[in-house]
């Protein structure tokens, strides 16, 4: 495996048609790559896209604008966050339900048949070089670009932190999430427990510790491929999407995130490498 961990059923390369055709967009948007602060913001979730050739994976547009399929609201606050700070950010092109930018390729949750009970007819019975050409479309030049970009920070002889962007459903199976804001992290608190911090310190939010997921379990991709193998400095971001689906949701949490992150981003500390797991 290279250095974000590419997977053996990526050496099935080059074999049948390229998933994406002319009119599809690419698999990743870089937005602000020469941005000064070097913190680097990922969106794993930030399209609902499907490439064309895929048909909407059987399921209508209405689904597809759902929580199952990308992260609402993530990817304009990625991008305010990036264009306040100066800082560079990469977001996935591709829905969740192509492939999941955040899961493994081959792992089970990586192609989903169903997702919080819907079923997904374009994932049914896909053979493992279906799963290999979306990985090669889709997954794989995601992550490629977001080490670039990292990369590239460390090239200008800066050790950057090292940021992800994701939002929750309100209410996932039977259960109801009070959250409003999560703060993910696993061995390394140097962004959690001052953002939490400064969070809580607002007094009107309720701030999930590793909550409505955590960290610690081996289970996203993102975090330990580009941050903690490294011994970045790093961060997972979880917005309740109820909060950020409509332009004011978004305008007021754009604001949130950028106060909250103010101060951390002066923090030299930051920007060094740690040892990792």
């Amino acid at each position: 495996m290279d250095a974000i961990g590419r997977d053996p059923l990526s050496d099935m390369r080059g074999a049948g048609d390229p998933l994406l055709g002319p009119d599809d967009p690419p698999a990743y948007d870089i937005v602000n790559p020469r941005g000064a602060l070097p913190m680097v913001l990922l969106c794993d979730h930030a399209s609902n896209r499907v490439p064309e050739a895929l048909d909407n994976l059987g399921l209508t547009d209405e689904a597809l604008e759902r929580h199952i399929a990308w992260d609402i609201g993530a990817a304009e606050i990625t991008r305010r966050m990036a264009r306040r700070f100066d800082a560079p950010a990469v977001l996935a092109g591709y829905s969740r339900l192509v492939i999941d930018c955040n899961r493994r390729p081959g792992d089970e949750e990586s192609i989903a048949r169903v997702s919080d009970g819907t079923e997904v007819p374009g994932n049914r019975d896909l053979s493992p070089r279906d799963a290999a050409d979306r990985a090669e479309a889709c997954f794989w030049p995601y992550h490629e670009a977001a080490t670039a970009v990292i990369d590239g920070v460390e090239a200008r002889g800066v050790t950057p932190a090292v940021v992800m962007m994701h939002s929750f459903t309100p209410v996932m199976g039977a259960g109801e999430r009070p959250w409003h804001v999560g703060v993910m992290w696993d061995r390394d608190g140097r962004m959690a427990l001052p953002l939490m911090e400064r969070l809580r310190a607002r007094g009107d939010l309720c701030v999930g510790d590793n909550e409505p997921y955590s960290a610690s379990l081996p289970v996203g991709y993102t975090m330990p491929a580009h941050a903690s193998r490294r011994g970045l400095a790093n961060v997972q971001i979880e917005i309740r999407q109820d909060l950020i689906g409509d332009e004011d949701g978004i305008e007021r949490w754009a604001g949130v995130m950028i106060d909250a992150f103010a101060e951390l981003v002066a923090d030299e500390s930051l920007y060094r490498r740690e040892d990792g797991p």
